[in-house]
């Protein structure tokens, strides 16, 4: 379904430019901490990577957690996924909520929602390597009004987190909105069993979604030197621990892995404005260009094909 530049929508379930056999393909692919307010982030100790592997090494593999599904039943025949083009972020994703039926269909009363955009870069949004603040921000308010009792901000950032938040703009937005943000410290990371292609038990940032009752992931659509495109599946990269630079090597295997390690509420594609080129860190503006879309929904692996295409890529070559 679609929601134009005055948010008019039409309805369709199916990708554009997806034909059936390629359509039936892509779904055989798809087979707390404590809360540091924005004022306080730089007082506490941040994850780094050989604590958290030392943490996983000690820990025992019996112990691995499993992440339930946190995807909620809507009855039959429910709409998957919804497109919202214009300018304005909030009043996109007010559109594609209203298109999947309303967030009250995912959030209920007293829940507490972890959301996962992508921070992963001490860089300022108008680069496109990070979701946009005011997605966040727009996504965030729709859940508390939809009576969430608390909304959780988790990421892993590649750079030291209080740069990336704050230049990316999240440490402002979960104040205005009263977001939590949870650090990335070695005691908010358990080993996770996945049981995917190539990870099987894993050190993950897993604080967040011990407290949840829904996720929900907001990526960023973005060029990524390694696995082409990063965007709904990739995001969640940013939640592991440990070495995980080792699984460049593996990049497409450890993608369609997260699938398997986290079945989110809902994903979100934020192509409010895409970075078409050196990603995933993005170089200059010349790089970006206006996306003007948002694409929100169930299904990890339509989203992702329909975002593939707003790359301007074949999702056949991918």
């Amino acid at each position: 379904m679609t929601a134009d530049n005055d948010h008019t929508p039409s309805r369709d379930n199916i990708p554009p430019g997806i034909d059936m056999s390629r359509r039936r393909a892509l779904q055989q692919l798809a087979a707390t901490g404590v809360a540091a307010a924005a004022a306080g982030l730089g007082a506490w100790q941040l994850f780094d990577v050989r604590k958290g592997d030392r943490y996983f090494r000690e820990a025992q593999l019996d112990e691995a957690m499993v992440l339930p599904s946190f995807a909620v039943d809507r009855g039959a025949n429910p709409v998957t996924m919804a497109i919202a083009r214009g300018t304005d972020p909030a009043a996109l994703v007010r559109g594609a909520f209203s298109e999947l039926g309303g967030i009250e269909q995912f959030v209920a009363r007293g829940d507490v929602v972890p959301t996962k955009p992508n921070v992963a870069f001490d860089r300022p949004a108008a680069l496109g390597a990070t979701t946009h603040p005011d997605v966040f921000k727009a996504v965030a308010l729709a859940v508390l009004n939809a009576g969430a009792r608390r909304i959780i901000i988790a990421d892993n950032p590649i750079n030291k987190p209080e740069g990336c938040f704050y230049k990316y703009g999240i440490t402002a937005a979960a104040g205005e909105v009263g977001a939590d943000l949870i650090l990335p410290r070695p005691s908010a990371f358990s080993p996770v069993r996945i049981d995917g292609d190539v990870l099987s038990t894993w050190p993950m940032f897993y604080d967040p979604f011990a407290q949840a009752d829904k996720v929900i992931g907001i990526a960023p659509l973005k060029d990524h030197n390694l696995c082409s495109a990063s965007m709904t599946m990739k995001n969640w990269y940013g939640m592991l621990g440990g070495h995980r630079n080792q699984f460049h090597q593996r990049i497409h295997g450890i993608v369609s892995d997260f699938p398997h390690m986290v079945k989110p509420t809902l994903a979100i594609l934020d192509a409010t404005r895409i970075l078409m080129r050196n990603g995933p860190t993005g170089g200059s503006l010349g790089d970006v260009k206006r996306g003007d879309t948002l694409v929100a929904g169930t299904d990890m692996i339509a989203i992702d094909t329909f975002g593939y295409g707003l790359l301007e890529r074949n999702p056949a070559d991918l």
